[in-house]
C-alpha cells in the first residue's frame, strides 16, 4: 500500500474516532492530527529528528500547518492520553505477555541519575531498560497495556489482567504464576499447551520486526508512555486496516 495512502486511511479512522475532540483557537493541529502523526511514529519507528524531517520533508502537504519539531513533541504527549479511544474490547479469552525493550547499552548503565530502567533478564539476555505488557485478543488486538522497569517480575503486571478478569479469561505463561493462591479466572500454560496463546508471541515479532520496537531512545518516562499508547492504537488501527488480520507489514513506511 502507497505511504499517502496509509496516512490517509489512518487519518480517516482516527477523525471518526476523534471528531468530537474540539481544536483550541490558537492551535496548528487538530487532535487528530496530531494522533495520526503519533501514529505514524509509531509505525515508522525510527528516532524522533529523522521522522520529523521525512514528515515535513516529503508530506507537508498533508499537515500544513506542522510545528516546529520541539513543539509537536510535547503535543504529541499532551495528546496521547486519546489513543485509549482506539484499545479493543476484551474477549471470552485475553492474553497475557510482557515484552523487553532495550533503552541503553547495558556497558552505559548508572552513566546518567535520571536514566530510565533497570538491567533485567528479557528472553534470557539482559537488557538495560523496560517491559512492556500488552493483554491482547485470541486475534491480537491491543486491550490493554503497561510498562515497568526491567527487573520487575512479570507478576507485577497481574494488575493489568485483574482489571479484565471479570470479563475474560486470561491465558499467561508461568511468568504470571502465584505459587498456592491462583485466581480462577487465571489459566497458567504449561510449554506446549494453548498454542493459540502465541498469538502474543506473534504480535511481539511484527513490532519487532515492522516498528523496530525492540531498540527505543526515549530519555524520559513522558514520552516513552506516549510512545507505548500510540503504538498500541497504532496496532489496532492497521489491524483493522488488514481485514482483522495480522498482516500489518504491509503498511510499514
Amino acid at each position: 500500500m502507497r505511504t499517502e495512502e496509509i496516512i490517509t486511511r489512518l487519518f480517516c479512522m482516527v477523525d471518526d474516532k476523534l471528531g468530537h475532540v474540539k481544536k483550541r483557537k490558537d492551535a496548528n493541529l487538530h487532535p487528530s492530527e496530531i494522533v495520526t502523526i503519533g501514529m505514524l511514529f509509531s509505525l515508522k519507528g525510527v528516532h524522533f529528528r529523522p521522522f520529523y524531517r521525512w514528515l515535513k520533508g516529503d508530506w507537508q502537504p498533508l499537515f500544513p500547518t506542522l510545528p516546529e519539531r520541539s513543539r509537536l513533541e510535547r503535543l504529541l504527549v499532551k495528546y496521547e492520553p486519546l489513543s485509549v479511544n482506539f484499545l479493543a474490547d476484551p474477549q471470552a479469552e485475553s492474553i497475557i505477555d510482557s515484552y523487553g525493550v532495550e533503552l541503553i547499552h547495558p556497558i552505559r548503565e548508572g552513566r546518567s541519575k535520571t536514566q530510565i530502567g533497570e538491567k533485567g533478564l528479557s528472553n534470557h539476555r539482559w537488557i538495560v531498560g523496560v517491559k512492556l505488557c500488552w493483554l491482547v485478543t485470541p486475534k491480537g488486538q491491543v486491550i490493554d497495556w503497561g510498562w515497568e522497569s526491567a527487573e520487575v517480575h512479570d507478576q507485577n503486571f497481574r494488575d493489568i489482567g485483574n482489571a479484565w478478569s471479570e470479563n475474560s479469561q486470561i491465558l499467561s505463561d508461568n511468568g504470571f504464576r502465584l505459587s498456592g493462591r491462583e485466581n480462577a479466572k487465571w489459566t497458567i500454560c504449561q510449554r506446549g499447551e494453548r498454542n493459540d496463546r502465541m498469538v502474543v508471541e506473534r504480535v511481539f515479532s511484527l513490532i519487532t520486526v515492522v516498528n523496530h520496537t525492540k531498540k527505543l531512545f526515549h530519555r524520559t518516562e513522558r514520552h516513552l508512555h506516549a510512545r507505548f499508547g500510540y503504538l498500541a492504537a497504532m496496532f489496532n488501527c492497521l489491524f483493522e486496516l488488514a481485514g482483522g488480520k495480522l498482516a500489518i507489514a504491509q503498511f510499514s513506511l
